[in-house]
């Protein structure tokens, strides 16, 4: 279909019914609904994109270097009044730091604005402040050192109680922040580079002791904005907000290699609530958003869930991993998330929830409305073995609880499964629902709707099949058949 921007979700839902009824005569085959969608998704793409597009997109032509930079606090700087350069060779790093450590005293006066602009800026990790807004001028390029001595290490999250791919410290990132409050980071589509290439021929090589560090990560925060520029080329997840509040991350672009870009997840919520993402594009080389609350036994002491989460309008890639993910690190509990008017292409997975024995912890009421698959190995996974743990003194006995999923208007092409819940034994999947959904298969066999250990409901029409595992409810709600078979297993991974 044809959307607009969301205005509310009971306004949604009447444009998408007189959308329904206008259209639905143009639009006779779901080939004709994608091609739709790709005109209108690669127009936005080739707009978020216009700073690293090339000459050859001439007809988004950039606005040129006299280009204004809005005033957005009372007190304004330039990177340059401090001794920045700009020159990508000259380190701006006690620019940077002097020119935060300036704007932290502008707190109570409404804070102040720290403008970069065109120029390339090399710089080790430095702290953001609260009551701040960082501005990346059109052509204007954050560059990370690629020297590890330079990046601080840090103590563990508290809810991994490891460092993800090291025991001990792990590496800090490049822009970081603590407790902080009302923070913005925008821009005319300027660039944060985090230069990762090192980080992942080291990794790859095992030459690190420590956990890679993000890109940007804002921890113990509330009010905190990013919009309006790229983030690329981070040497681990790309932004990482951990425990905080209130969160909008508006019109950013994200861009990794999708191969040989290891563990480079585009948005990671880490037991972060009220958060909205929109109008993103993201291909990167893992998960391009990944919710987390935690790892194991140390996510369970910590408590805290990743919750009231919306995610909408996005164009996303993950040729490695999953568009959209909640897991595996989801110990503190991941609940209220709603998923709309996303468009996943060209990707390993499109949507995936997975966790595992030890994790404890729950997943429920998440919300899946309008998707697109395009291209997808499998579209919908839901995935209860994903045994990676921190160490061996997990506890075996925390379970945890997944229900209460829903899936509605989920179309697409060329997915070689469609669905794949794999639950068990320990671990069953309950009320799971599937509403009007119409997926082409490139992989003409018969078990292409998998399921094992899985309870729940199929409304009205879906395509293919759905498993014998679920109820099957007519348009009007009325039940047709009742499944006996929920513990019925047939999942098959060499489809």
């Amino acid at each position: 279909m044809v959307e607009t921007l969301p205005v509310g979700r009971s306004q949604l839902h009447q444009q998408r019914l007189e959308l329904k009824r206008r259209v639905m005569s143009l639009l006779s085959s779901h080939k004709t609904l994608l091609t739709v969608l790709w005109i209108a998704a690669f127009g936005s793409v080739f707009l978020w994109q216009r700073s690293i597009g090339g000459a050859g997109f001439s007809m988004f032509a950039k606005a040129g270097p006299g280009r204004s930079i809005p005033k957005m606090r009372p007190f304004v700087f330039n990177l340059t009044d401090f001794g920045g350069v700009g020159d990508g060779v000259a380190d701006e790093t006690a620019a940077f730091e002097r020119a935060i450590l300036t704007i932290s005293k502008f707190g109570k006066k409404g804070g102040a604005q720290l403008n970069v602009p065109p120029g390339k800026w090399l710089t080790a990790p430095f702290n953001l402040t609260s009551h701040m807004t960082l501005f990346l001028a059109e052509d204007a390029e954050i560059l990370g050192v690629q020297d590890e001595k330079r990046w601080p290490l840090m103590p563990p999250l508290p809810s991994y109680g490891h460092g993800r791919e090291h025991k001990g410290a792990r590496f800090g990132s490049l822009i970081h922040g603590q407790n902080l409050r009302d923070v913005v980071i925008t821009g005319h589509n300027g660039t944060i580079n985090g230069q990762g290439q090192s980080w992942w021929k080291k990794f790859r090589q095992k030459l690190l002791n420590n956990t890679r560090g993000p890109l940007v990560q804002i921890m113990w925060s509330s009010d905190i904005v990013i919009s309006s520029i790229t983030l690329r080329d981070s040497p681990f997840w790309t932004f990482h907000p951990y425990d905080c509040k209130n969160i909008t991350v508006r019109n950013v672009t994200i861009l990794a290699p999708i191969l040989e870009a290891p563990n480079t997840d585009g948005i990671d919520p880490d037991s972060c609530e009220d958060m909205v993402i929109e109008d993103c594009y993201i291909s990167v080389g893992d998960d391009a958003i990944a919710i987390k609350s935690g790892w194991d036994q140390y996510g369970i002491a910590y408590g805290r869930p990743s919750r009231n989460i919306l995610i909408r309008n996005l164009i996303v890639r993950s040729m490695v991993s999953a568009g959209v993910s909640i897991g595996s690190e989801m110990s503190g509990g991941v609940y209220n998330v709603t998923v709309e008017n996303v468009l996943i292409w060209s990707s390993r997975r499109a949507v995936r929830i997975k966790t595992a024995v030890g994790r404890g912890g729950y997943v429920r009421d998440i919300t899946y409305q309008n998707l697109t698959f395009d291209g997808a190995r499998v579209g919908i996974v839901i995935k209860t073995d994903y045994n990676e743990h921190p160490d061996d003194d997990f506890d075996r006995k925390a379970l945890p609880i997944v229900r209460d999923i829903s899936f509605t208007e989920i179309y697409g092409q060329g997915v070689r499964v469609p669905v794949r819940i794999h639950g068990s034994e320990d671990i069953p999947i309950r009320n799971v629902t599937f509403r009007d959904m119409s997926i082409g298969i490139t992989y003409k066999r018969k078990h292409v709707f998998q399921c094992a250990f899985v309870e729940g409901c199929v409304i009205g029409t879906v395509f293919p099949a759905p498993c014998e595992n679920l109820d099957r409810y007519d348009e009007e709600g009325r039940l047709i058949l009742r499944s006996e078979a929920q513990n019925v297993t047939d999942i098959d991974y060499d489809i």
